[in-house]
């Protein structure tokens, strides 16, 4: 007799809800990020390519902490690393309050050093823990369900720049402020950075709650059970090696680099292409960055309903390809079309990291505990890429810098051909595995 294949266990539906609450966490974050490199560089008055060390302090932060999550998951359980992960997070948002006394963009890398630390370790055992929450069939689309939530995140986190950053920042220029007494220009930088301060210790307290929710929460025998106390097969080395054999996982920790790389020199310089195409101005160009965000948003939802009718690799292979045709457009027309092509190209990029992270994971067992930290540890490349896009910003403009974004898709393009044509449903077969909802009893 057939029976609907389950979408979450039962007993793990509410710690997947509350795991949902971390999606838009860190969603919100992100994209308050975002903005801060431009306007760090007119708070401090420096070059792009310096205020780009936000991204790198951002980034970096998930490169190191990634495989140190993935012992705690191993060591102890997907929960424990979930509030470590948090408890961290709190720590950083809270230094941005004396960062903002002294005045120093030293203290503010180390303020988001800190707290993108607590996100990756948050985002190592969240990402796999939702996996783990029902069958393998269907793992792919239900973490693409989780993640639909993280845009939720990133739209409020945008608001929350357009609203409280943005429209803080004082109107003069480098060289107005290079000419200003040096008690005027402490009196206006306090000002820009107490704005800067405030949402980021308020998040703390929102970050908080969500501690004591899941702290309060029973979470499954099974998992504390399984996942607490089984060894690790073979020990860390045997782990590598299983993982560095399988061309999925290998060649998704790549896709997953470059997926990374063009999403945060896409939402990163959105911003400054916008003044420049059009010369808006800062709070006018972040109303673009929230379009993004809106369509990144929507189309997450529609793309998750879509897996159920397309492979999800079919999907990721044809809005890579959308994705590097319209950076490239935006690159060529620096008008308002390209600044509209560079929203769209958020609608491609809302189902790429669920579904490379879904697929490189796939079938790894024990071993993705450890997986989970080396395609965490990819976000590297937002720290790496929007470096080599700001030092093109200032050598060619904002336009022509996003022909490193259009290159970055490239390999997120490959990937979804190469598990096309080596997955046994074959290049053309259509049908999504999770259409397949009922099974024979």
């Amino acid at each position: 007799m057939p029976t609907r294949r389950e979408f979450v266990h039962r007993d793990k539906l509410l710690p997947f809800i509350l795991l949902v609450c971390c999606f838009a966490a860190w969603g919100v974050v992100g994209t308050m990020t975002d903005p801060l490199v431009q306007v760090f560089s007119t708070v401090f008055s420096m070059s792009t390519l310096q205020a780009s060390l936000v991204q790198f302090a951002y980034y970096g932060a998930y490169f190191l902490l990634a495989l140190p999550a993935a012992f705690i998951n191993q060591r102890y359980s997907y929960k424990t690393g979930v509030l470590v992960g948090l408890g961290l997070a709190i720590c950083g948002a809270l230094l941005f309050y004396p960062a903002s006394l002294a005045m120093t963009y030293g203290l503010f890398l180390l303020a988001l050093f800190t707290l993108a630390g607590g996100l990756a370790i948050l985002e190592t055992s969240a990402n796999p823990f939702v996996i783990s929450m029902g069958p393998e069939g269907n793992a792919t689309r239900r973490l693409n369900l989780a993640q639909a939530f993280n845009p939720v995140g990133t739209n409020i986190g945008v608001l929350l720049a357009a609203t409280l950053i943005l429209p803080n920042l004082h109107s003069a220029s480098s060289a107005e402020r290079a000419a200003m007494s040096q008690a005027d220009l402490l009196a206006i930088r306090s000002s820009e950075l107490q704005a800067v301060m405030l949402p980021y210790v308020g998040f703390a307290f929102v970050l908080l709650a969500i501690w004591i929710g899941i702290a309060l929460t029973r979470m499954p025998a099974q998992e504390k059970a399984k996942e607490a106390v089984e060894p690790l097969n073979g020990g860390f080395a045997a782990t590598f090696r299983r993982l560095m054999r399988n061309a999925h996982y290998r060649w998704g920790v790549v896709a997953l680099f470059f997926y990374i790389a063009a999403q945060t020199c896409t939402w990163t310089f959105t911003i400054q292409y916008a003044q420049q195409a059009t010369g808006a101005s800062h709070t006018e160009a972040g109303y673009y960055l929230q379009y993004s965000m809106i369509v990144f948003l929507v189309a997450r939802f529609v793309a998750t309903w879509a897996m159920g009718y397309v492979r999800p690799s079919m999907l990721l292979a044809l809005l890579g390809a959308a994705a590097t045709g319209l950076s490239f457009y935006a690159a060529l027309n620096p008008d308002l079309s390209g600044v509209w092509a560079l929203v769209a190209v958020s609608a491609c990029l809302s189902l790429m990291f669920p579904t490379i992270y879904g697929i490189a994971l796939m079938g790894l067992g024990e071993d993705a505990k450890f997986a989970a930290g080396g395609l965490v540890m990819t976000l590297l490349g937002g720290a790496l890429m929007p470096m080599v896009q700001g030092a093109a910003i200032d050598a060619f403009g904002a336009a022509t810098s996003f022909m490193v974004t259009g290159a970055c898709f490239l390999p997120v393009v490959a990937y979804g051909l190469f598990h096309l044509s080596t997955s046994s449903a074959g290049l053309f077969d259509f049908r999504s595995t999770a259409r397949k909802v009922t099974k024979t009893a």
